[in-house]
C-alpha cells in the first residue's frame, strides 16, 4: 500500500510546480502598474508569488481530483 503513495506524490508536486508556473507565467499579461502603489517593487514581487501559488495550487487541486476521479470511474461498472 505504501508503495502507491510514491508516484501520486511525485505527480503532485510535478503537477503544482507546473501549474503555479504557467499562473506565474499567465499573470505576467496583466498590468498590475495601474493598481499598486509606487516604490513598492518589493511588495509588487510578493503579491505575484503569492498569487501564482495560489491559483496554481486551486487548478492543480483541481486537475488532480479529476484525474483520480476518471481513475474511479470504472468501479461504477463493478
Amino acid at each position: 500500500m505504501l508503495t502507491e503513495y510514491g508516484p501520486q506524490a511525485i505527480l503532485s508536486i510535478i503537477s503544482h510546480l507546473v501549474f503555479i508556473a504557467l499562473t506565474w507565467w499567465a499573470l505576467m499579461a496583466i498590468n498590475f502598474e495601474k493598481f499598486l502603489r509606487a516604490n513598492r517593487v518589493f511588495q509588487a514581487r510578493l503579491l505575484y508569488i503569492l498569487l501564482s501559488i495560489a491559483i496554481g495550487s486551486i487548478v492543480s487541486n483541481f486537475f488532480l481530483d479529476y484525474l483520480a476521479w476518471s481513475q474511479q470511474l470504472p468501479l461504477l461498472l463493478e
